[in-house]
């Protein structure tokens, strides 16, 4: 079993009914296979705002999770994930992170280091 097949599988015992993702990660295509409905925006900060309503909707009792690709499409993210955490909405974020054999070539955007600031947990 694959990680991303592992990550879709515990999504969906927590009770995740869909996934809101900016293409491309391979999270997306597990989450399909696990049945889980991906909804695909077509900018990062779109997708946490998905997530944020739906989380708000549903007062935080339905998993909200959105995932999107390392890099830029977490740099691109960050100002929706500060508004969820200033408004202390809850949301799982699966940014991924870079191949193991790209992990210290420059440029770097750590999403870990960079959201440890707006998030409770990182990991």
């Amino acid at each position: 079993m694959k990680v991303v097949d592992a990550i879709a599988r515990i999504l969906k015992i927590e009770g995740t009914e869909f996934l809101s993702a900016y293409p491309t990660t391979a999270v997306i295509e597990a989450a399909a296979k696990a049945d889980i409905r991906p909804v695909l925006c077509r900018q990062e900060r779109v997708g946490v705002g998905i997530a944020d309503g739906y989380a708000r909707v549903k007062n935080g009792k339905t998993l909200a999770v959105f995932c999107m690709q390392y890099g830029p499409g977490a740099e691109n993210a960050f100002p929706g994930v500060a508004t969820a955490y200033s408004d202390s909405t809850p949301m799982l974020l699966l940014p991924l992170g870079h191949p193991r054999d790209r992990a210290q070539v420059f440029p770097l955007f750590s999403s870990a280091r960079t959201y440890a600031s707006v998030t409770k947990s990182v990991e």
